[in-house]
């Protein structure tokens, strides 16, 4: 027998798994649907499902879980940035990893002094209640955090891999500048503000940003290593899946054991694995971790927001700012102002000055894909409530009234975005773009992905060229001006020599990998002698 605690726990988890399946069902009735997609699927689900809650309590509560910083950022998050990783193709990641950085690093930081000056200049006349500047800064960083779950379903990495890229390497960029910026600045002594602290902050700023990086290549190769020396495949298929799924688990655990950043580190992890570690262990394995993976990351998704549907409802929270229902929808509508401010503030410049130094036409952002990017980057989610929530609440309760109207913009602008700019996405993309899916057949699709799991298997073993690139093959770059005019080919190049020469000799991967006696890739291998 179990007592009432416990059973109303069981309660609540039946219900939610109910609610997760029912997502899932609806989700998929509504697939082909043009204004629909599964985030805004279980957002509105999760609203309807607090309703109900909110009426058979009484009033009392809205949601079946309380909203824990931990459950979100050390298990909800990690397995959908590894997928974003493991699953990206590489070479239009690569291409486009300037732009990327430039969009997701110094966009980050742009759009927050913009929002963070705009609060401090507005806020006050709202009279919200006494915010000092470390809360303000907080904001900017809060609201910087573009909501890379919900992007990644609204564009498609095949119709269109130019936006899908970029968007897509941005988010992940900018979710981790996101959280390390707000950390930073969490941690930082704003009452004595000067030149050297300033340097101080931003080289801690990088600091963080490329040893977070390098500590998920390394446990990306270390992976690779064990799994191509030990080579778990011969006696169980099930040790090398496993072995996998734990380091890429552990690379994310030790960047936030050192308080480095677990999101890049997770997401280079899974780019280092998708490169080296899946080639290294049997196909099974191969089908496995690919859907393994893909099936955490989506379950993670519509779990992060069919909880942000509920929690939308909260009643304590609203009861705070229930006396002053015109200020929270000021402080909304003047956040949502502000994001769309500082989100075109850095698109439009940066999307110029890259086409400044790209001189093929086809290589350059146009206008339309710079207003889709700078459309699809407007919303915002669960990153940004769980750093709301770190900053204006107490073991999940709200204690004073200026936190609680932040709280509750907070929901309704997570709310706001990511149905109206989600349900509208679509629609832009294909009066923007009509053509889209005629005019990116040309590009392969890059075979060391784990998506392209439709490749013979011999063809796994040839090297990659830069025809693969979806263009000409690009003779060996033999100046500092090729490298100049074409940066993108010539490092490649280099990298693809250093990469057959030293790195999968000994880390394995594509074309190095080692095979079973009696396995499919022999006998395929076999049968073509």
């Amino acid at each position: 027998m179990v007592n009432t605690s416990d059973h109303n726990s069981v309660v609540s988890i039946n219900i939610f798994v109910a609610l997760l399946c029912a997502s899932i069902v609806i989700g998929h009735l509504l697939e082909e649907s043009r204004w629909m997609n599964e985030s805004i699927t279980a957002l509105l689900i999760g609203v309807c499902a607090g309703v109900i809650i909110l009426l058979t309590t009484g009033g009392k509560s809205s949601h079946l879980f309380v909203f824990s910083e931990d459950l979100f950022f050390i298990y909800v998050l990690p397995p959908i940035i590894f997928n974003a990783g493991f699953q990206v193709k590489k070479k239009q990641f690569f291409r486009n990893f300037i732009t990327i950085m430039l969009f997701g690093a110094i966009g980050t930081l742009v759009s927050c002094t913009i929002i963070s000056l705009g609060v401090i200049q507005f806020f006050k006349k709202l009279d919200i209640g006494t915010l000092d500047i470390g809360d303000y800064l907080a904001i900017g960083a809060i609201f910087a955090a573009t909501d890379s779950v919900c992007t990644l379903q609204v564009l498609n990495q095949d119709d269109t891999p130019l936006l899908y890229s970029l968007v897509f390497g941005e988010g992940v960029v900018n979710d981790a500048t996101s959280v390390v910026l707000f950390n930073a600045i969490q941690s930082f002594d704003l009452t004595h503000i000067n030149t050297r602290s300033a340097f101080q902050f931003i080289g801690n700023f990088l600091y963080l940003f490329f040893t977070s990086t390098l500590l998920g290549v390394i446990a990306g190769l270390l992976s690779a290593y064990i799994i191509k020396k030990l080579y778990f495949g011969r006696h169980s298929t099930d040790r090398e899946v496993a072995i996998m799924v734990l380091m890429a688990y552990l690379s994310y655990m030790l960047a936030e054991l050192f308080y480095l950043s677990g999101i890049l580190t997770v997401f280079f992890c899974g780019i280092v694995m998708s490169h080296y570690t899946w080639h290294n262990v049997t196909e099974s394995s191969r089908v496995t971790t690919k859907h393994t993976f893909a099936t955490l990351s989506f379950v993670a998704e519509i779990f992060i927001f069919l909880y942000v549907g509920m929690d939308a409802l909260d009643i304590e929270k609203w009861r705070f700012v229930k006396g002053s229902p015109g200020t929270s929808v000021a402080a909304s509508a003047m956040l949502m102002g502000l994001i769309m401010a500082g989100r075109a503030a850095f698109v439009f410049p940066l999307s110029f000055l890259t086409n400044l130094a790209k001189k093929s036409p086809t290589e350059k952002i146009s206008i339309k894909q710079q207003v889709i990017i700078w459309w699809a980057g407007l919303m915002r989610g669960a990153v940004s409530m769980a750093l709301a929530y770190n900053q204006f609440t107490r073991s999940g309760h709200t204690q004073l009234r200026e936190n609680a109207i932040m709280i509750t913009s907070t929901i309704t602008v997570v709310l706001f975005s990511t149905v109206v700019f989600g349900l509208m996405t679509k629609p832009l993309i294909r009066l923007l773009l009509p053509h889209a899916k005629h005019t990116t057949n040309h590009i392969l699709s890059d075979p060391s992905t784990p998506k392209s799991l439709s490749q013979p298997l011999l063809e796994e073993g040839q090297q990659d060229s830069y025809a693969d690139l979806g263009g000409p093959t690009v003779p060996r770059p033999g100046s500092l001006r090729a490298l100049l005019t074409t940066p993108t080919h010539t490092v490649h190049y280099y990298w693809r020599k250093f990469d057959d020469a030293f790195m999968r000799p000994v880390f394995g991967g594509r074309g190095f990998a080692p095979f079973v006696p009696g396995s499919p890739t022999e006998r395929s291998v076999r049968g073509g002698q």
